[in-house]
């Protein structure tokens, strides 16, 4: 087993362990009379963003690079044979993503090339099941597997104004003519995306491998400039070790993948080098200039660039053969995959999930605080009556039903913050809302349809970028806006009427304002400083804003989610303890009428505030575990290896 399908072992067992931990606490709470609808609502977000969290790994190469080769050594050597086609030539002619959805079975799912004359992005397709061609896949036969994967390589031809018309093909290209065949013709991929269902046991645990198909379909595929490769965890670009770095693999690191976290570059076939004139100093010399001049023209420490034999690592791999897996070097890389990628994801969900569960616990201790003061309070006001008479208890009923009053007038003045808190929320979606995203999407195709030249395209484009952008940031102003207004309320009813309540759950759009700028950055990488379009260019501009408008309508939709979730439980803190503080009040009143109409002891109620208490204390030391236990699980380290 490899050191990175060993580590994916380990994440995929520390996520199940915090899933079974928030399992266990959301059981308890709502076994428990602590159960509350907001609070299981923020855990059941919770245990979704577990169970649909994915690590995606992209490989991205010129043809005949080893690829596919790569990710057989990677991920497949167990079949004992190839898996993806990898030979001479063009394998991967369009963006294949390997996944594992057990809803379906296993198969390919095909998306023809026809669909690109559509305004729509490979991503809208992707819930039309009916747009697809799909493939069943036979898991038990290493060779119908083989098969079926080779549907991902077949090409057809088309006239040079089919090609122009799809964005595939552009004559005012120096090197267009050398595509055109003797009867005029293009050959273009018969496919625009493949999605390949398979349970292998690392994609059953959320691993997605995207293999991209030739480096000139980095410019012409928006689904992987503006999402696949921005979005995967890590980013492996292979070079061949003979020819080095080419000024296009260059372009397309720069404008598309850069350095960074996760980004890797893989200098494969280094047994090109091993040649027996030559001896293994000599050898290990030409491998590390050729390290030392890939790190150079990327612009990434050397430390990033691994030099590997694909094909013979997975010979060594199928073969058992540990002296030439040493050889290819792969493990090296394996090793390094798995160290950077896995523990930074780990940090993330980390991160993402303290904040959470310490907000949920936080709320759930607030109660029981406030439970066990009221307690203590009536248990020291009834010893306080030993020996006292009818009028001190009657003192103490008029006392009590002051305070239920002035609670119950500070309830009516909430009703006035929270009609507030509802016109602002609804105003948030004003900018926000999904219908004025598809009014502003309308506008921009209108403004572009309309436009005559390349500089009116682009314009239009931006002013779309502009515009949503200001909508976020409206958006944004308004959920400051209900936060402080909240802040002001619980700062109100924890001074008047001594609530438990800390500072309410803070919100911020801000995330999906980067988001957003990290799309416009990419076009205009892309676009920005293009001055006259051609016809092709045109019709691939129009793709890319398609492809824009899927990952702008994605993030919208999410952040209306966000925004509505968060607005559920803003107020939740406050409404528990004040449905807490009533039922308290209403106890007291009655504890002192009973003891007022002698209908119970002081004794006996002395000795019921005793019982209560120790239930509290148990709630107390189970939550306080609980947390511990959730705590626990979050910490857990991965082994080092």
């Amino acid at each position: 087993m490899s050191n990175l399908v060993q580590k994916f072992q380990e994440f995929s067992g520390w996520r199940k362990g915090v899933l079974s931990a928030l399992e266990q606490y959301r059981t308890w709470v709502s076994e428990s009379d602590l159960a509350d609808p907001d609070i299981d609502h923020r855990i059941s977000r919770l245990l979704e963003r577990l169970v649909d969290d994915k690590l995606t790994i992209a490989f991205v190469a010129e043809f005949s690079r080893g690829k596919s080769e790569l990710i057989n050594a990677i991920f497949f050597a167990d079949y004992g044979q190839r898996i993806l086609p990898s030979s001479a030539g063009r394998t991967t002619m369009c963006p294949t993503e390997l996944l594992y959805d057990e809803t379906i079975p296993p198969c390919i799912r095909l998306l023809p090339i026809e669909t690109r004359s559509e305004a729509q992005s490979t991503t809208d397709y992707k819930n039309q099941l009916h747009a697809w061609t799909v493939l069943p896949l036979n898991i038990a036969s290493g060779d119908g597997m083989l098969e079926a994967f080779k549907q991902v390589s077949l090409t057809k031809q088309v006239t040079k104004e089919v090609a122009k018309s799809y964005g595939l093909f552009d004559e005012d290209d120096p090197d267009a003519a050398l595509e055109v065949d003797e009867n005029g013709l293009v050959e273009i991929s018969q496919w625009r995306h493949a999605i390949v269902n398979f349970p292998h046991p690392l994609l059953k645990e959320g691993l997605i491998i995207v293999d991209t198909p030739g480096l000139n379909a980095i410019g012409t595929e928006p689904e992987l400039t503006l999402n696949l490769i921005p979005n995967a965890h890590a980013v492996l670009f292979i070079l061949a070790a003979d020819t080095g770095v080419t000024k296009s693999d260059i372009e397309v690191w720069r404008n598309h993948i850069g350095g960074g976290p996760g980004r890797l570059a893989v200098l494969n076939k280094i047994d090109s080098m091993w040649d027996e004139l030559r001896s293994p100093e000599e050898i290990e010399q030409q491998i590390k200039h050729q390290i030392e001049t890939v790190a150079h023209n990327l612009s990434i420490d050397a430390k990033q660039v691994f030099p590997v034999s694909a094909q013979k690592g997975l010979v060594a791999k199928i073969h058992k053969d540990t002296a030439l897996l040493a050889k290819s070097r792969l493990p090296a890389l394996e090793y390094a995959l798995s160290k950077e990628l896995i523990p930074s994801k780990q940090e993330i969900i980390r991160a993402q999930l303290a904040n959470d569960i310490n907000e949920i616990t936080a709320a759930q201790r607030a109660v029981i605080a406030s439970r066990s003061r009221n307690v203590i309070e009536q248990m020291m006001e009834f010893k306080g009556l030993r020996g006292k008479n009818q009028n001190v208890i009657e003192h103490m009923m008029k006392r009590v039903d002051a305070e239920r009053k002035e609670f119950d007038g500070s309830l009516i003045k909430m009703q006035g913050t929270r009609a507030v808190f509802t016109k602002l929320s609804m105003e948030v979606y004003t900018s926000l809302g999904m219908d004025v995203l598809r009014e502003e999407i309308r506008k921009s195709r209108e403004a572009m349809e309309k436009s005559k030249f390349s500089t009116g395209l682009i314009d239009a484009v931006k002013t779309f970028f502009a515009q949503i952008k200001l909508n976020l940031l409206v958006s944004n102003k308004k959920t400051d806006e209900i936060a402080e207004m909240m802040t002001i309320m619980y700062r109100k009813f924890s001074t008047e009427h001594g609530l438990a309540l800390t500072v309410p759950m803070g919100f911020s759009l801000e995330k999906y304002l980067k988001e957003i700028t990290m799309i416009e950055a990419v076009f205009l990488k892309q676009f920005g400083t293009v001055t006259l379009l051609t016809t092709s260019r045109v019709v691939l501009m129009q793709k890319f804003f398609d492809s824009i408008v899927a990952r702008v309508k994605h993030s919208f939709l999410q952040a209306n989610r966000d925004v509505e979730a968060w607005q559920k439980v803003v107020m939740a803190p406050l409404e528990a303890q004040i449905r807490e503080h009533k039922n308290q009040l209403k106890n007291r009143m009655q504890s002192i009428q009973r003891i007022h109409v002698a209908t119970d002891s002081l004794e006996e109620k002395i000795a019921t505030f005793d019982a209560m208490q120790a239930v509290i204390d148990t709630q107390k030391n189970a939550l306080a575990g609980l947390e511990q236990n959730m705590k626990n699980a979050l910490a857990a380290q991965l082994q080092e290896h």
